[in-house]
């Protein structure tokens, strides 16, 4: 049996990885049983180029089978998963996810009923003042597994009534660095929000700063940059043009304009900039953020047109944009993109694989590998005809949509079956 080490111990390692480290994974004896199957569904996993009816059996939190038929009479609990589809634990990019602490935040395991997500990002809602207490007081307590972006600004996301980066003496970079040092286990890399009415003329001195908190915390960490509405437009090229390679571009279609009303966003006049083909081609990733004001289908279409695809789906969704009528729970964002002409397992990929490998935590989230822990989002693929609408009162119609059923997390369905509010369409 292997040592379990006090650092280890004292990390707060989680529970299936206390069991692999003691050796508790071994090999499954005649009478051994799975805790749980999830049985008769069609399995999609983009990771490993997968889809096929299979039976997926779980033990001590972590994928242990995916075969063709696995007993009933070899689980110690069945999911029936018949007709619907099993994906692989949804990873929402960008949510809001510090209830209490950040102007926005909604708690993450409340969403969970209309989003099927187990691993979420909280997108720059706790700043250095605070993210001890979104780690401490809310992450340990959250059932869905949580990362964070550190805002730049030291008091994190607070939009009202002044936003957080009017005064850029909120913005130290010191104090950031040492947050993004200090929590590599945590903390992915630095939230900055570039729109004009939240940085007022302060330029790109925000994205510089956040750009050297992460060069300054000695980690490769990333820069999370929200757009839309930027001043202007030359101002939108020169934040493309300082983005690293790994760096997300979150609210990547958005169509929300300026204060004086101005329209400064990747694409211009139906041409995609420039600056942003050049961004894409060298690795910024082009995240979609929908909320409920940053997804606009117009420049979504051209973006993609042009040479620009996403990269990632995400949610952007807190306690306002979950009631807008664009409704930003990540299935239903993600079943936007099937019209623009996506197919099911590339929508899939962007909300599993393709998330978890941008925040480094490939290939054991976003997968349904033997060995990766038993996050399961169990959907129905509901056809028939549906009408999307973005954030600019824009629609586009479909033929069908993911509707969330059941979640496991870590091996646990998460709560009870309920049923979806998507469900009545």
């Amino acid at each position: 049996m292997g040592e379990l080490t006090r650092r280890a111990w004292l990390g707060g390692v989680s529970a299936a990885g206390i069991l692999a480290a003691t050796g508790a994974q071994a090999a499954m004896g005649p009478d051994d049983k799975f805790d749980l199957v999830v049985k008769g569904g069609e399995v999609i996993d983009p990771s490993q180029t997968l889809r096929a009816k299979r039976d997926l059996g779980i033990r001590f939190g972590l994928v242990a089978a995916i075969e063709a038929d696995l007993p009933a009479a070899r689980a110690q609990r069945v999911l029936d998963a018949s007709g619907k589809l099993v994906l692989p634990g949804l990873v929402d990019l960008h949510a809001h996810t510090y209830p209490y602490g950040s102007a926005i935040g909604i708690p993450a395991d409340e969403t969970v009923p209309f989003a099927g997500t187990t691993t979420v990002v909280s997108a720059g809602d706790a700043g250095a003042n605070n993210l001890a207490a979104l780690r401490r007081h809310i992450a340990a307590q959250t059932r869905t597994r949580m990362f964070a972006f550190v805002h730049i600004a030291n008091n994190g996301l607070s939009g009202f009534p002044v936003a957080e980066l009017y005064n850029l003496d909120h913005a130290q970079v010191e104090a950031c660095a040492r947050a993004v040092a200090e929590n590599p286990d945590f903390v992915l890399g630095v939230k900055v929000r570039l729109s004009e009415n939240v940085i007022f003329k302060h330029g790109l001195e925000p994205l510089k700063r956040a750009i050297q908190a992460c060069e300054l915390s000695g980690r490769p960490a990333k820069v999370m940059a929200h757009i839309g509405g930027v001043e202007t437009a030359d101002l939108m090229g020169r934040i493309l043009d300082l983005l690293r390679p790994g760096d997300i571009l979150t609210h990547c279609y958005s169509g929300a304009p300026n204060i004086a009303g101005q329209f400064t966003n990747i694409v211009q006049d139906g041409k995609l900039l420039p600056a942003a083909l050049a961004a894409k081609r060298r690795g910024v990733i082009f995240d979609i953020g929908h909320g409920g004001g940053s997804f606009d289908f117009t420049v979504a279409e051209a973006a993609i047109a042009q040479g620009a695809p996403p990269d990632t789906i995400s949610s952007d969704l807190h306690v306002f944009s979950g009631n807008t009528p664009g409704l930003p729970f990540l299935p239903w964002v993600m079943s936007k993109f099937l019209p623009l002409g996506f197919s099911l397992e590339q929508v899939v990929a962007m909300a599993t694989s393709a998330p978890a490998r941008v925040i480094d935590r490939d290939p054991k989230l976003g997968t349904l590998q033997i060995g990766a822990p038993g996050d399961v989002s169990v959907m129905e693929w509901v056809e028939g005809p549906v009408s999307f609408v973005d954030t600019r009162n824009n629609t586009r119609t479909g033929t069908a949509y993911l509707k969330p059923v059941q979640t496991v997390n870590t091996g646990v369905v998460f709560g009870r079956p309920y049923q979806s509010p998507f469900a009545v369409r």
